[in-house]
């Protein structure tokens, strides 16, 4: 899968550093998979959700991050929209603000 981008995940990283490696697992794990659909990515990642509007949810490093993205099949690639802590996602989710991630 092509991952657009790294540079959300790199300026995560900076700030939560416990996130880096495993996140970058994650990045590795990503870009060495070729997804055709949600049943493939709970091969790779079983915890993951799906929440609509082509947007997945991973959970990171033990389920301390919330990873959304929105992955489209066809195209092979997959757009980071949100990446946070456990209580930044609750908050999202909350808000309403998931729908338009």
């Amino acid at each position: 899968m092509v991952i657009i981008s790294q540079k959300i995940i790199n300026e995560f990283a900076k700030e939560y550093p416990l996130a880096a490696e495993p996140l970058n697992r994650w990045y590795k794990q990503v870009i060495a998979a070729d997804w055709q659909n949600f049943h493939e990515i709970k091969q790779t990642f079983n915890t993951t959700d799906f929440i609509g509007n082509d947007r997945y949810v991973f959970d990171i490093g033990g389920n301390n991050y919330r990873l959304v993205a929105m992955i489209l099949f066809k195209k092979r690639t997959l757009y980071i929209r949100f990446i946070g802590t456990h209580r930044q996602y609750e908050e999202i989710c909350k808000r309403g603000l998931i729908k338009s991630i």
